[in-house]
């Protein structure tokens, strides 16, 4: 088996046995990645001759960001977060417009910002995790594929 095999068996094994805040973990955790690899590959097509193909791998991570933070909506349970669950709506909201016009726009602030409010909502999201450990594996884990 190879390593690409097996670190993708390894996530979809974690991701099946998680329960269902660590998976909300997960999402932050690889957009926040999207967003850094983004903003590194910008960086770089900023200061170095400009590359198409550095482009659409830019274009790529900022649209998976985009399909996670989509897939943060889709979570929300608004009858048990009520105002928390609308709160958070409307922050994925703003962060999936701002993404569209950082991709669109080439700017690395609107993404840098983003990335930075995920990170804080991430480490909330991990403290809130951490405290539940009675929390049960989400063995019907659908939506965004996130292992690979």
């Amino acid at each position: 088996m190879s390593y690409k095999n097996a670190s993708s068996t390894y996530k979809e094994t974690r991701i099946k046995t998680a329960g269902q805040g660590q998976l909300i973990v997960m999402l932050y955790d690889e957009a926040i990645k999207q967003l850094t690899r983004a903003a590194e590959l910008l960086e770089l097509n900023n200061t170095e001759k400009k590359d198409p193909g550095r482009i659409e791998h830019i274009n790529k991570a900022v649209m998976k960001a985009e399909e996670i933070i989509t897939e943060l909506i889709v979570s929300l349970d608004f009858e048990q977060g009520g105002d928390i669950a609308g709160s958070l709506f409307s922050l994925y909201t703003w962060f999936n417009r701002e993404l569209v016009e950082a991709n669109i726009n080439h700017d690395i602030s609107r993404m840098l910002t983003v990335k930075d409010m995920l990170s804080d909502l991430r480490n909330t999201w991990s403290a809130i995790a951490n405290q539940s450990p009675s929390e049960k594996p989400n063995r019907e884990a659908v939506g965004l594929n996130i292992a690979g």
